[in-house]
C-alpha cells in the first residue's frame, strides 16, 4: 500500500502537466487606455477586405461603449454635448449649448442638455443606426482593413483640454486614429483622420477613404416653404468666386448621386444644414483640400418614422440627405504618419456669425435666398438698422414696409393717375367701339382694322408705367419671403401679446383641426394674423376704384382675385408671423391711400391730348402691318394655290 501511493501521485503530476501543455487557459488580454483591448482577427471576415497576419496584433475595445462629452461653458457659443459610440467611432448626437428649443429658455446657461438645440442626431436606418464623423474605405484602401471601419471597435480617451480620440489597428499593420477637438473660434471643432504604419510593408501609396460629416441633421421645422435638411458642397473658383452645389431633402427618386462641381478648383466647405442651423466642415489649408477629390450626396431612410407613421407615405420614410467627400490619403512607410484634417463650423446659420467663421459660408445663406439675394440682403440691412433703434424686430417690420411703401409712393401715384385717365378716356372711346363692333359685325376683319385705327386715333392705350409699381413690389415681396424664411435673427423673437416669435406662426390656441384639404391639412394652431390678413386684402380690394363696367366677364375676374386673396392667405396660414405682419401693415397703407389721401388729394383725372406715338409704339405698329401684310400675302397664295389645283382637276375630267 506504501509502495502504491508514490505511484499513483506520479501518474496524477504526470496527468496534470500533459492537460497543462495540450490544453493551456485562454490568456488575458492587457488592458490598453481607454479601455482597448488586444484581440485575435475574428473568423468572419468580410469580402474585398485583408486577412491579419497570424502574428499581427489587432489594436480594439472589448465591447461597445457609448460616450458622453461635454465642451465649453454652457450658455456661451462652442459649448456642446456630444454623444459617441466607439462602434466605428461616431458621433450620435450633437447638442448646441447656448441654442435652446424653447423660448423660456433663451438667454439662460442651463446646464439641462434637453433643452438644448440638436445638431446632430442618430437615425435607425436598415443597417443600424446611424452616426457622423464616419470614415469608410473605398475599394482601394479595404486591402489595408480586415473589417469595415465604419464597423469596428474602437478604443477611445479624452484628450487634455477638451476633445476626444478615437483609435483603432485592424491588424495589418496599420494604426488608424480620429480627433475631434475645440477650436479656437466661436461654434468651431476641429477633426483630424491620421493613420500611422506601425509595420505594413508595401502598404504605402494613396488611398481612398470616405467621409461623412454630418449623416442626420434634424429638420427645424418641417415648413412647406423650405425642404430641410439639405445637403451642400462650395467650390472655391478664385477672386471670391464659388460654385455651389445643393441637393434638398426629397421623398422619391434617386437615393444617391454627386455635387459635381470643383473641375480642378479646391473645395471651400461641405455639409449639412437645416432652416436654422449647419455643420460645415473646411479643408485645414491647401494641402488638406487638394486631398477631397470629389463631393456625393446620398438619401437615408428613417425606419423607425416610417413604423411609428404607418398610414403615411413609404417615401416620405427618407427623412434625410447627407454628403459625403472622397478622401485621398497618403498612407506612409512604414514608421511614418499621415493626416488629413477639417475645421468645423456647428452652429446658428447667422450671417454675421457665419461669415466671421468663414467668408465662403455667406454662399449657403444666399443659395438659400435664392434669385432676388440682392434685395434681401438689402432688406436684411433695413430691418437691422430699425431693430437696433427700436429694438424689437416686429415693429422693424412695421417701419422696414412703410419706408418701402414711402419710397414707391411717387410711382404709385402717376401709375394710378394715368390708370385714372386711361379709365375716363375709355369711358369717352367705349360708344365709339361698340357702334363699330355692331357695324362691321360680319366682318371680323374690317372690324380689328378700325378698332385699332379709332384706337390709334384717340390715344386710347393703356399706360406703360401702370403696371411698373406692382412689378417693383413683387422682387420686394419675393426678397422679403426668403429672407423672412431663413433669417435667424427673427428666431424666438417676440412682437407683442401672443406673438412670441416672428420665425413661427403667431399661434394663440391649440386647435389640431383636420381640414383634409390640400395644402391646409391639420390645423394644428389658431393663427389669428392670416385670418386678418384677409380680411384687410378684401377691404383693400373693395375700396380701390373699380372700372365702371356691365361687363359680367369683369365681374366674375374681380370675384376671382378676391378668391386668389383668400386663397394664398390660407397657403400661408402656417408661414412665419413676420410675413404676415409685413403684409398687414401694407395692406392697412393701401387702405389708408384709398380713403384719406386720395380724399384730401384727388387724383388728376383729366383726360390729355393724344400724345403722338414714341419712337418704339411707331416701330410695333409697323411690325404689326408688317406682319398684317405678310399674312395677307401668305393666304392670297394659297388662295391661289388651291384654284390652280381646282382649274387642273377640271382639266383633267
Amino acid at each position: 500500500m506504501e509502495k502504491r501511493l508514490p505511484l499513483a501521485l506520479f501518474l496524477s503530476f504526470l496527468v496534470l502537466m500533459a492537460w497543462g501543455i495540450f490544453s493551456p487557459p485562454p490568456p488575458q488580454p492587457p488592458e490598453e487606455a481607454g479601455g482597448g483591448v488586444v484581440q485575435e482577427q475574428p473568423d468572419d471576415r468580410r469580402d474585398g477586405y485583408a486577412e491579419a497576419p497570424a502574428d499581427a496584433q489587432r489594436q480594439a475595445a472589448a465591447e461597445e461603449r457609448e460616450i458622453t462629452l461635454r465642451l465649453g461653458t454652457p450658455g456661451q457659443p462652442g459649448s456642446y454635448e456630444l454623444r459617441f459610440t466607439n462602434r466605428g467611432a461616431r458621433l450620435l448626437s450633437l447638442r448646441i449649448g447656448d441654442q435652446y428649443t424653447r423660448l423660456a429658455d433663451e438667454g439662460s446657461d442651463s446646464p439641462d442638455s434637453s433643452t438644448w438645440v440638436e445638431l446632430l442626431a442618430s437615425a435607425e436606418t436598415e443597417a443600424g443606426h446611424s452616426g457622423s464623423f464616419t470614415i469608410a474605405a473605398s475599394e482601394s484602401a479595404k486591402e489595408l482593413l480586415t473589417e469595415p471601419l465604419e464597423e469596428a471597435l474602437w478604443n477611445h480617451r479624452e484628450l487634455e483640454g477638451g476633445g476626444i480620440e478615437f483609435s483603432y489597428a485592424p491588424g495589418t499593420g496599420l494604426l488608424f486614429k480620429k480627433r475631434l477637438v475645440p477650436h479656437g473660434s466661436s461654434y468651431g471643432l476641429g477633426f483630424t483622420f491620421e493613420v500611422e504604419n506601425m509595420a505594413a510593408e508595401g502598404a504605402a501609396g494613396l488611398k481612398q477613404f470616405r467621409f461623412t460629416p454630418a449623416e442626420v441633421v434634424p429638420s427645424h421645422g418641417e415648413e412647406a416653404f423650405y425642404v430641410e435638411p439639405q445637403a451642400i458642397a462650395v467650390w472655391d473658383e478664385g477672386h471670391g468666386e464659388y460654385e455651389t452645389e445643393v441637393k434638398i431633402r426629397e421623398g422619391s427618386g434617386a437615393v444617391t448621386g454627386s455635387l459635381p462641381g470643383g473641375g480642378g478648383n479646391p473645395l471651400a466647405f461641405s455639409g449639412t444644414h437645416n432652416k436654422f442651423y449647419a455643420l460645415l466642415v473646411v479643408p485645414a489649408g491647401d494641402e488638406n483640400a487638394r486631398s477631397v477629390r470629389g463631393a456625393s450626396w446620398r438619401r437615408i431612410r428613417d425606419e423607425a418614422w416610417l413604423r411609428d407613421n404607418p398610414g403615411e407615405d413609404a417615401d416620405d420614410a427618407w427623412r434625410y440627405v447627407v454628403n459625403d467627400l472622397a478622401l485621398q490619403v497618403a498612407i506612409p512607410e512604414v514608421g511614418g504618419k499621415s493626416e488629413v484634417s477639417f475645421d468645423v463650423y456647428a452652429g446658428p446659420k447667422q450671417r454675421q456669425t457665419l461669415e466671421a467663421a468663414n467668408p465662403a459660408f455667406g454662399e449657403m445663406l444666399d443659395e438659400d435666398i435664392g434669385w432676388f439675394k440682392s434685395i434681401a440682403k438689402l432688406i436684411t440691412a433695413l430691418l437691422s438698422l430699425y431693430h437696433g433703434l427700436v429694438g424689437n424686430w416686429g415693429f422693424a417690420i412695421i417701419l422696414m414696409t412703410v419706408t418701402v411703401r414711402a419710397l414707391l409712393f411717387p410711382l404709385n401715384r402717376r401709375a394710378q393717375t394715368a390708370m385714372a385717365r386711361f379709365a375716363k378716356k375709355m369711358k369717352r372711346v367705349q360708344p365709339m367701339l361698340d357702334a363699330n363692333k355692331e357695324k362691321y359685325a360680319d366682318d371680323p376683319k374690317k372690324q380689328r382694322e378700325e378698332q385699332a385705327k379709332i384706337m390709334q386715333r384717340e390715344g386710347a392705350f393703356p399706360p406703360l408705367g401702370g403696371c411698373l409699381p406692382m412689378f417693383l413690389q413683387i422682387p420686394v415681396f419675393i426678397g422679403l419671403f426668403q429672407a423672412l424664411r431663413v433669417h435667424y435673427d427673427l428666431r424666438h423673437q417676440p412682437f407683442v401679446l401672443w406673438m412670441k416669435d416672428l420665425s413661427a406662426p403667431d399661434q394663440l390656441m391649440v386647435l389640431n383641426l383636420d381640414t383634409h384639404l390640400p395644402f391646409i391639412g391639420v390645423i394644428e394652431y389658431l393663427n389669428i394674423l392670416p385670418l386678418l390678413m384677409i380680411g384687410l386684402w378684401i377691404t383693400q380690394h373693395k375700396v380701390m376704384p373699380q372700372p365702371e363696367s356691365t361687363d359680367p366677364k369683369q365681374a366674375q375676374m374681380r370675384k376671382m382675385m378676391i378668391g386668389m386673396q383668400v386663397f394664398f392667405a390660407f397657403l400661408f396660414y402656417n408661414y412665419a408671423s413676420g410675413l404676415a405682419l409685413y403684409m398687414i401693415t401694407s395692406s392697412s397703407i393701401a387702405i389708408f391711400e384709398s380713403l384719406v389721401i386720395k380724399k384730401a388729394w384727388p387724383i388728376d383725372d383729366t383726360e390729355q391730348a393724344p400724345k403722338k406715338p414714341g419712337r418704339f409704339m411707331q416701330k410695333m405698329a409697323e411690325l404689326q402691318k408688317e406682319q398684317q401684310r405678310r399674312l395677307e400675302q401668305e393666304q392670297k397664295r394659297r388662295t391661289g394655290a388651291t384654284g390652280s389645283r381646282k382649274q387642273k382637276k377640271r382639266k383633267r375630267g
